[in-house]
Formats: structure tokens, sequence, C-alpha cells
């Protein structure tokens, strides 16, 4: 892991002018008021060994921590956010993107409000659906959580 890279990159997303529309579906998840960047990604692990998918989501996790470390020395320390709970409500009420999105690839996400940028910015793992790549992931966005 590069967190010096990430920590770049999500700065630079915290004050990048959000796209006009959403961009294209095999591309970046930008959208009108939000990035999610792939951080890392466990390329190729798709539906392959289970243990060997385990390692990598503890591998993720641990740098999600790091990053929330420094990420909270800037912006505070917060509790982590447990995206289940916003899952579920997505069954009942209309839950706005990113959040809606991230819940439904996710477990927790460590959340900050962006001082002095009007944006909120949440950490993840996306590890949730087995036939697909483990990615760290960054959200920048305007949307306050739900």
């Amino acid at each position: 892991m590069d967190i010096v890279r990430h920590l770049a990159l999500i700065d630079e997303l915290c004050f990048r002018p959000f796209p006009a529309e959403h961009g294209p579906p095999d591309g970046d998840p930008a959208g009108p008021g939000c990035f999610t960047a792939v951080l890392e990604s466990s390329q190729g692990l798709a539906g392959r060994d289970p243990a060997e998918r385990a390692v990598t989501v503890e591998q993720y996790e641990k740098e999600r921590d790091a990053l929330g470390e420094r990420l909270a020395a800037r912006w505070g320390e917060t509790a982590p956010w447990n995206l289940q709970t916003v899952l579920l409500r997505t069954e009942r009420e209309e839950i706005p993107e990113p959040w809606a999105g991230l819940s439904a690839r996710a477990r927790v996400a460590c959340l900050w409000e962006a001082r002095g940028t009007g944006r909120w910015v949440a950490v993840a793992v996306a590890d949730r659906d087995e036939a697909d790549e483990v990615r760290l992931l960054a959200v920048v966005t305007r949307e306050a959580p739900p």
C-alpha cells in the first residue's frame, strides 16, 4: 500500500470539480456530486480460493484502518460506520447514492466530514460479493450520509 499516494488522491478528490454526468459503467464510478476511487484491487481473486480472499480482506482492512488513522488526525476521531444498517434501510426507504451502493459493496466504512470542503469522505473495503474482486475504496461526495 502506498498510503501517501492514497492520501494525495483523497485530497485531490476533496477539491476536484464533480462531473456533470455519471461516468461510463465500466470506468470510474463518478457522477454528479460523487467520486469513488479504487485504491487497491485484488485483481484475479474473484471466485477463487476463499482462504486467499480472506487474507486479502484482512490486509485491506488493515490498510483502511491505517488510512483512517491518518485522516482522523486531520478531521477527528470517528467510530466505524456499520454499513449493514444502511443496507437494511435500503429495503424500506430510498437511500441516496453513493451510500446505497457503498452499503451493497462494503460492511464497514471510516467516515469524516472533510472540514472546509463541503464534502464527506469514506474509506471502505468492498468485499460483500464473493464473485467479485476485493477492493479498497475511497468515496468523496457532497451528499451527507443518511
